[in-house]
């Protein structure tokens, strides 16, 4: 049987500085578990630890494909972690800082939507 879902939470995270599409996804899935606490996962769902929770991750971020997965997923602390990037956000042009080792006066945004699943 599919997973039943509890939650999704969105978030949004810029890099002004550095033109990492990683630290702006990173923070996007920060910003989405910020605020939150899932209480549910024991009381209702019956979990006995909260790595058993099924966590799916979709970023839309500029340039996908310099983002390291594994410093995103590192963001949530619990949960059977899943990863889907895609091409999104905005890049808009901020201004470059030479000491804070910008390359151009790209800032990166990133969304990300994260989804609390319960396995069937």
């Amino acid at each position: 049987m599919a997973p039943k879902r509890l939650v999704i939470e969105m978030g949004m995270g810029v890099d002004q500085h550095g033109q990492d599409p990683t630290v702006a996804a990173a923070r996007a899935v920060r910003n989405a578990i910020a605020h939150n606490a899932l209480p549910g996962v024991w009381e209702v769902a019956g979990l006995g630890h909260p790595n058993e929770m099924l966590v799916d991750v979709q970023v839309a971020v500029p340039f996908p494909d310099a983002v390291r997965q594994d410093e995103v997923l590192a963001v949530l602390p619990f949960g059977q972690k899943t990863l889907t990037l895609e091409d999104g956000g905005m890049v808009v042009v901020g201004k470059a800082i030479a000491e804070l080792d910008d390359k151009n006066d790209d800032m990166y945004v990133a969304i990300a939507a994260v989804t609390v699943s319960i396995p069937e």
